[in-house]
C-alpha cells in the first residue's frame, strides 16, 4: 500500500516547510538557500517518519519466511512449495511496500543528505559569510575555510586508514563507505546522547514549569532583562562598526576603483543607521575610533573585513530587535493571565486589546480564552509532563540495557516482541512512530534552543538568517541517521548489537555495519549510549546551568542574587515599555479627536513617527524631537518604539512584526554614496520607499 508512503512523504515536505516558513525569511533569503533547507529538513524528517514502515516491513517478511514450507528437492533441483503463498497469521501491514522500494528510497536520502550537510552546505555557509565582492572572491574564502576544517578530518581519517592497514584488514569500495558512514554516524552519536541527555529531563520539567503562572512569568522577566541587554549590546557593537565604516567611506575618494565595494557595504547598511553614524561622527569632532580621521585609502582585505562585520552586526541586531518585541508581547501576555486568573466574570481581558480576526471572534472569544489560560491550560502541561516523564524513563532504562538479549531488558524491545509474536503489525507500527516523534521532538526541540555563541541561533518570526539555517540543516542531517539506528538497537532490530542472525531492515542493510573498526563497534556505539544517564543527572541538578552562571553567563537560577535581580530589572523594563504604550494610545487618541474620526493612513502613521515635520505633526507624549534615525538606535536608553505598534492596531492598521522590523530596516537597498544626512526632497522619497527590500543575500554584491 504505498500511499501511506506517500502520505508520509508529503507529511514531511509540509512540516519542513512549515517550519521553515516560521524560522526562515523566505522572500528575502536566496533560493540555493530555502532549496538546500527544505531538502535537508525534509529528509530528516522522512526518514523518522519512514523508519516504522521499514520496521513493519521487515517483520512480515521475517513471519512470512519462518511460516514457509519446508524446502523440498527432486533430482538435485530444488523446488520451493508454494513459495507465493502467504500464511494466514502474517497480515500484511498498512506500509507495506513493493520489495526494493524502501532500499532505493533510503540510498537517495542517506547519501543526498550527507552530501548535502558534508559537501554543499559548508560551502554555502563559508560562502554567505565572506566578505568578499564578487563570485570568485567569495568561493575563494570558501573553499579555503574549508579546505582547513577538513584537513583535520581527512588527518584523522588518515589515521584510521592506517590503524586498519596496521591490523591486516583489506579494504575495497564497501568498506571505505562503511567507514566514512561509521565516522559520520559516531560524531552523530556523540552529539545526540548530550542532546538527549539534556532534553530527556528538561522536557518534562520545562512542561510543570510552565504550568505554573508564577513561575513562567518570572522567568519571562529574567529573559527580558537578557535580551536588552543583547540588544544594548547590539547597538553599541553596530554603532562601532559604522563609525569604522564611516572613516572608511569618508578616505576613500569617488573615484577611487575601490569605491564600488565601498557602496556595496554601504547599501547593507539602512538610511537611519547612516544618519545616526554621521550625527554621531559631527558630535565627535569628526574624530575616528582611533581619535583621528585617517586618510589612508585601506586596502581590499579591510574592505572585505569591514564587510563580514557590517553583515554580522546588522543581522544581530535585527535578531534582537524582533526577539525584544516577541518577548513583550509574552511577558504583557502573562501579566494579563496573573491579573484574570482569580476574575469572577470568567472572560479574558488584556490591559492592551489588539485587533482580533474573525475566526478569533467565533472559536476564541474571550470566555473560551479564560477558560484554557486560567483554568484548563495547567492541568494539561502536568498532564503532559507525566507522560513525558514516564517516557524519558523508559528511553533511559532502555538505552542502559538495550545490549542485553538473554534476558531481554530494553522495554521497548519487549513491546514489539510481544506484539511480534501475534502479528500485530499496526501496534508495532503505531508505538515505533510513538517513540521516534518523541526522540524526535526531544532531539529537534534542544537544536532549536541552543545557541553557539550567538552565531548560530534559530529565532522565529522570520527572524533566523540564512548561515544559521543551513546549520540547523547541517545538524539535522547528521542527527537524523544516528538517532534511527539507535533506535533499532533499542528495539533488538540490529543483529550485530544483539549478536544473533535476524533479517534486518532496508535502513540497516543501507547503513551498513560499523564493524570495520573494532573500537568504535564494540566500544563506542554500544557503552556510550549508556553515558546518558550522567547527562540526564547532570540536567536534573542543573549542573551545567550552574557552571555557566559561575562563568559570567548568566542563567535562571531559583533563589540566586543574580537572578532575583535581572527578575527585578525585566519589571522595570516591561513598566517601562507598558508607559510607552500608555503615551502612545493617548497621543493617537488625541489625534483622533483632533482630526475629527478621519482615519490616519498608513503611511501618515510612520511619517508622524519618522520624521520631525510635514504631514505627521504634533508628537506630544511620544519623543518630541525625534529625528528620522530615532527609530533604530537612539541616544540613551530609549529602545525601539513599540507603543507605535500597539497604537496602530488601535487605529485599525494591523501590522504584522515583519512590517515593524521592514520598517527599520528595509530602506538598506537604496544607494548611498558616503554618510550624509538628506535634503527634504531625498527624506521624503525615503518615507515613501521605507518598506522596499533589501539585498537578497547570497549574490547580491555581484
Amino acid at each position: 500500500m504505498a500511499y501511506l508512503l506517500t502520505f508520509t512523504i508529503f507529511a514531511a515536505l509540509f512540516l519542513a516547510s512549515v517550519f521553515l516558513y516560521r524560522y526562515g525569511n523566505i522572500p528575502r533569503q536566496h533560493i540555493l538557500v530555502t532549496l538546500s533547507v527544505l531538502t535537508a529538513w525534509c529528509f530528516s524528517f522522512l526518514i523518522v517518519f519512514t523508519i516504522p514502515l521499514d520496521v513493519t516491513s521487515t517483520l512480515y517478511r521475517q513471519c512470512v519466511m519462518e511460516h514457509q514450507p519446508i524446502a523440498s528437492t527432486d533430482s538435485n533441483v530444488t523446488t520451493i512449495v508454494n513459495l507465493l503463498a502467504v500464511p494466514q497469521e502474517c497480515q500484511e501491514p498498512w506500509g507495506m511496500l513493493p520489495e526494493n522500494v524502501l532500499r532505493n528510497l533510503w540510498r537517495i536520502i542517506y547519501w543526498s543528505s550527507q552530501f548535502l550537510t558534508w559537501l554543499i552546505m559548508p560551502l554555502m555557509q563559508s560562502y554567505l559569510k565572506a566578505g568578499d565582492f564578487t563570485i570568485k572572491g567569495k568561493l575563494k574564502s570558501a573553499l579555503i575555510e574549508n579546505a582547513i576544517y577538513y584537513g583535520s578530518y581527512l588527518f584523522i581519517c588518515g589515521v584510521l586508514l592506517i590503524y586498519i592497514a596496521a591490523k591486516g584488514i583489506s579494504l575495497d569500495w564497501q568498506k571505505l563507505k562503511a567507514i566514512a558512514s561509521s565516522a559520520s554516524n559516531t560524531w552523530g552519536l556523540f552529539l545526540l546522547v548530550l542532546l538527549l541527555g539534556y532534553a530527556l529531563v528538561e522536557v518534562p520539567r520545562s512542561l510543570w514549569n510552565n504550568a505554573k503562572p508564577g513561575f513562567t512569568l518570572q522567568y519571562a522577566y529574567f529573559k527580558a532583562a537578557k535580551l536588552s541587554t543583547d540588544k544594548a549590546e547590539a547597538e553599541e557593537h553596530v554603532d562601532d562598526v559604522l563609525e569604522s565604516l564611516q572613516c572608511i567611506s569618508r578616505a576613500v575618494p569617488n573615484n577611487h576603483v575601490l569605491r564600488p565595494c565601498v557602496e556595496t557595504i554601504l547599501r547593507k547598511v539602512p538610511i537611519e543607521l547612516q544618519e545616526r553614524a554621521s550625527r554621531n561622527f559631527a558630535r565627535s569632532g569628526g574624530n575616528g575610533l582611533g581619535g583621528t580621521t585617517s586618510t589612508i585609502v585601506p586596502s581590499e582585505k579591510a574592505l572585505v573585513r569591514i564587510h563580514k562585520q557590517v553583515i554580522k552586526s546588522l543581522q544581530t541586531l535585527q535578531r534582537t530587535e524582533a526577539l525584544w518585541s516577541v518577548q513583550v508581547n509574552v511577558v504583557l501576555h502573562l501579566e494579563d493571565v496573573a491579573r484574570n486568573i482569580h476574575s469572577a466574570e470568567h472572560r479574558f481581558k488584556t490591559e492592551f486589546p489588539r485587533q482580533r480576526s474573525q475566526f478569533e471572534r467565533i472559536f476564541y472569544s474571550a470566555t473560551v480564552q479564560w477558560y484554557w489560560e486560567c483554568l484548563l491550560r495547567s492541568p494539561f502541561l502536568k498532564a503532559l509532563c507525566v507522560l513525558t516523564a514516564t517516557m524519558s524513563a523508559m528511553v533511559v532504562w532502555s538505552e542502559l540495557t538495550f545490549f542485553s538479549s538473554h534476558p531481554v531488558l530494553s522495554i521497548f524491545a519487549n513491546v514489539i516482541n510481544v506484539a511480534k509474536h501475534s502479528y500485530d503489525f499496526f501496534t508495532i507500527e503505531l508505538f515505533s512512530m510513538i517513540v521516534l516523534l518523541y526522540f524526535f521532538y526531544c532531539t529537534y526541540s534542544t537544536i532549536l534552543r541552543i545557541r553557539f555563541l550567538n552565531l548560530y541561533y534559530l529565532a522565529p518570526h522570520h527572524q533566523t538568517n540564512e548561515h544559521s539555517l543551513i546549520f540547523s540543516g547541517m545538524l539535522l542531517c547528521r542527527l537524523t541517521p544516528p538517532m534511527c539506528l539507535n533506535f533499532l538497537g533499542l528495539i533488538h532490530m540490529d543483529s550485530h548489537i544483539i549478536q544473533e542472525r535476524i533479517m534486518e531492515t532496508d535502513y540497516t542493510q543501507i547503513m551498513g555495519h560499523m564493524d570495520v573498526i573494532g573500537i568504535i563497534s564494540n566500544g563506542f556505539n554500544i557503552y556510550f549510549p549508556m553515558c546518558m544517564l550522567a547527562f540526564c543527572l547532570a540536567t536534573w541538578f542543573s549542573l551545567g546551568s550552574r557552571a555557566l552562571n559561575a562563568l559570567g553567563f548568566q542563567q535562571f537560577l531559583q533563589h540566586e542574587t543574580i537572578a532575583t535581580e535581572l527578575v527585578q530589572e525585566g519589571k522595570d523594563l516591561i513598566a517601562r515599555e507598558k508607559r510607552r504604550r500608555q503615551r502612545a494610545e493617548e497621543a493617537m487618541s488625541r489625534r483622533r479627536d483632533f482630526t475629527r474620526g478621519e482615519t490616519l493612513p498608513s503611511q501618515d502613521y510612520l511619517g508622524k513617527y519618522r520624521s520631525t515635520g510635514g504631514a505627521g505633526g504634533n508628537t506630544a507624549g511620544f519623543n518630541g524631537n525625534r529625528t528620522p534615525a530615532d527609530g533604530l538606535l537612539r541616544d540613551g536608553d530609549v529602545g525601539y518604539d513599540y507603543a507605535a505598534v500597539s497604537s496602530s492596531s488601535a487605529l485599525g492598521v494591523p501590522r504584522s512584526l515583519s512590517e515593524e522590523i521592514n520598517d527599520r530596516f528595509g530602506v538598506s537597498a537604496q544607494m548611498q554614496v558616503g554618510f550624509r544626512v538628506p535634503n527634504e526632497q531625498e527624506e521624503a522619497e525615503n518615507e515613501r520607499r521605507i518598506v522596499g527590500a533589501p539585498p537578497r543575500g547570497l549574490f547580491d554584491d555581484v
